[in-house]
């Protein structure tokens, strides 16, 4: 499968994940189960935490729900042309520390509220949750671009590998 083909199936599968957590209040009874389910196996789905729609809660908390839109928009901003951005933004160093950097918001959050000094609002959990999401979902675009985003070789035999 080409680059280009993985990205639109892995942004097809975010956007769709998404809009079935938000929809998940409005959806027919088996299919939200089946997303609630799933939702389950990868948030802690407290109620306190969560975002309701008239009055029904969302199939994960308001971090994860951040966690996936942020992820959501990266994936289909991924559609641009690599060479755009491959060059900043491919190198791995970059990457790690945007992700690192991505993380230090939700970080703080969790623990403030592990320490019980604060209790962030479902809106600050969200809004950390899409940085983090963001970084995420742009590391994944990068190693989905990793080969079209390399500086193309000269023509010609490659010079023999010597060990290091």
């Amino acid at each position: 499968m080409n680059a280009r083909r993985l990205v639109a199936a892995v942004a097809a599968g975010s956007v769709s994940w998404f809009v079935l957590v938000v929809l998940s209040p409005r959806l027919s009874p088996v299919l939200a189960a089946a997303v609630y389910a799933v939702g389950a196996l990868i948030c802690h789905q407290r109620p306190e935490r969560s975002f309701h729609w008239d009055g029904a809660q969302l199939a994960v908390c308001a971090r994860c729900t951040g966690i996936y839109l942020g992820a959501c928009v990266t994936a289909v901003l991924a559609f641009v042309p690599p060479r755009r951005y491959a060059r900043q933004v491919v190198e791995p160093r970059r990457l790690r520390r945007g992700l690192a950097a991505a993380a230090v918001p939700t970080a703080v959050t969790v623990l403030a509220e592990w320490a019980g000094w604060w209790q962030p609002s479902a809106n600050v959990r969200a809004a950390t949750g899409v940085l983090l999401g963001a970084a995420a979902g742009l590391v994944v675009a990068a190693a989905l671009h990793y080969g079209e985003c390399l500086p193309r070789a000269a023509a010609g035999p490659s010079p023999p590998h010597t060990p290091i």
